[in-house]
C-alpha cells in the first residue's frame, strides 16, 4: 500500500491507501492499465499536487534514510553580569566587595550641548573627581616663613641642622653688624684685634686708597677722622665719605650715601644729592660688588705685641693649626740658657696644636706643648691628649 500526499494552499497532507480504498467502495473501480512489456519499474508513487489553478503530476522522489547525527553537546551557559558577582569564592581566594554610588544625572545646559558627547564603555562604571578652591573673603593673610618653619618643628616632620650662630662682629664706621650685601657694604675685613670694617665703607673713605696688590692704605687714619664726624642721613658719628664738591661739607656712611641717593663716580669720587647732576652720567658707578683679594695695610708686628702685652685675654690667638694659651716670660738669670741662635724658649710658654694621631691613620689628635724648667735648663713637655686613651706626656731636653 502506497501513500498518497496531497497539497493544499502550502499544507501536506498524507493519506493511506487503506483510508482511500475505503472511500472509494460507493464510486466505480477505475480500470487498470495494460502491462507493458518493458521491464518492469520500481513502484512508483503517485503525487499530486493541488492548487487553485491547476494540477500538477509530481513523479516520485527516492526516499533517503535519515542519518542519526550524533547527540549535540549541551550549551554552556555564561552567567550575567550582576550573577557573576554574587557568585561565592573559594574560601583560599581572597573577597572583595566594592560598592559604587551611582552618579546623579547632571542637567545639561546649553554649553554641554556644544560639547562632544563623551565615550561610554558597556557594563564599566566610573566617578568623577572634582576640586574645589575655596578662597575666603575679605583679607587673607598667608602665613609667613618664620610661622611655617615653627609650624613644621612642632610636627617634628623635618631635620634641620644647628641654626648658625649670630655675628655680632661690628663695623666701626657704618656700626652696622655682620657682613653686608655684596653690591652694599660687602664683607667684613679685620682692622685689629676684635676691630672689623666693612670692605666698601673702608674703600670709599677719602683717604683710604687701594694699591695693586689690593692694600687698603690709611684704613686706621680714616677711622680715627671718622671719630669726629657726624653723618648728615643718620646723625651719627663714624662718617667719612665726603662730597667731593669744592667746599661743600657733606659728609655720609657709605651706607646712607646710598639711602640718600649721592652719586658715585669711577674714579673713586662722590657727589651729595645737591651737587650731583641732573640725568645719567657716563661715568656714574651704580654696582658696587668687589671681588677681587683686598686686606687692609697693618704693621702685623705691633699687633702680635699688642695681644701678647695684654694681661687678661680674652680672645684666642691662632696661627693655623696651633693655638697660644700663654708666651711665658724669661728672668735675667735665665737669658743665658734658655735661647739657641734662632729661638727663645720662655719659661711657661703654651701652646696646643692639631696634628695627626699616633695610634690611628687618618685620625688627629690635640698635642700640649709647655716649657718648663728642670735643674736650671729648659724642659719640653707634650702631652698627647687623644679621645678614648690616657694622656701620654713625653719630654726631652730639646725642642726636637
Amino acid at each position: 500500500m502506497k501513500d498518497i500526499v496531497f497539497c493544499s494552499n502550502n499544507c501536506f497532507v498524507l493519506y493511506s491507501a487503506a483510508v482511500q480504498a475505503k472511500n472509494s467502495e460507493n464510486k466505480e473501480s477505475v480500470p487498470s492499465l495494460p502491462q507493458s512489456p518493458m521491464k518492469e519499474r520500481p513502484p512508483k508513487a503517485f503525487h499530486q499536487y493541488s492548487n487553485n489553478i491547476s494540477t500538477l503530476d509530481v513523479h516520485c522522489l527516492p526516499q533517503l534514510q535519515e542519518k542519526v547525527s550524533p547527540p549535540s553537546s549541551p550549551p554552556i551557559l555564561f552567567p550575567p553580569a550582576f550573577e557573576a558577582a554574587k557568585v561565592e569564592a573559594k574560601p583560599d581566594e581572597l573577597k572583595v566587595t566594592v560598592k559604587l554610588k551611582p552618579r546623579l544625572k547632571a542637567i545639561h545646559s546649553s554649553l554641554d550641548d556644544c560639547r562632544p558627547p563623551s565615550k561610554k564603555w558597556k557594563g564599566m562604571k566610573w566617578k568623577k573627581w572634582s576640586i574645589q578652591i575655596v578662597i575666603p573673603k575679605g583679607s587673607f593673610k598667608p602665613p609667613c616663613e618664620e610661622e611655617i618653619d615653627e609650624f613644621l618643628k612642632k610636627l617634628g616632620t623635618t631635620l634641620k641642622p644647628d641654626p648658625v650662630p649670630k655675628d655680632y662682629r661690628k663695623c666701626c664706621f657704618c656700626h652696622e653688624e655682620g657682613d653686608g650685601l655684596t653690591d652694599g657694604p660687602a664683607r667684613l675685613l679685620n682692622l685689629d684685634l676684635d676691630l672689623w670694617v666693612h670692605l666698601n665703607c673702608a674703600l670709599w673713605s677719602t683717604e683710604v686708597y687701594e694699591t695693586q696688590a689690593g692694600a687698603l692704605i690709611n684704613v686706621e687714619l680714616a677711622l680715627r677722622r671718622g671719630l669726629q664726624m657726624k653723618c648728615m642721613f643718620c646723625h651719627k658719628m663714624g662718617a667719612t665719605s665726603g662730597c667731593h664738591r669744592l667746599r661743600c661739607t657733606n659728609i655720609y656712611h657709605f651706607t646712607c650715601a646710598i639711602k640718600a641717593q649721592c652719586m658715585f663716580f669711577k674714579d673713586k669720587t662722590m657727589l651729595c644729592p645737591m651737587h650731583k647732576p641732573k640725568g645719567t652720567h657716563e661715568q656714574e658707578l651704580s654696582y658696587f660688588a668687589v671681588f677681587r683679594r683686598v686686606y687692609v695695610q697693618r704693621d702685623e708686628v705691633r699687633q702680635i705685641a699688642s695681644i701678647v702685652q695684654r694681661g687678661e685675654r680674652d680672645h684666642t690667638f691662632r696661627v693655623g693649626s696651633l693655638i697660644f694659651h700663654a708666651v711665658g716670660q724669661l728672668l735675667p738669670q735665665q737669658m743665658q740658657a734658655f735661647h739657641s741662635s734662632k729661638a727663645l724658649f720662655p719659661v711657661g710658654y703654651e701652646a696646643s696644636r692639631l696634628y695627626w694621631s699616633m695610634r690611628y691613620a687618618n685620625r688627629r689628635c690635640r698635642y700640649l706643648c709647655s716649657i718648663e724648667e728642670k735643674d736650671g735648663l729648659p724642659l719640653f713637655v707634650i702631652k698627647v691628649v687623644e679621645q678614648g686613651h690616657e694622656d701620654l706626656v713625653l719630654t726631652d731636653t730639646t725642642p726636637k
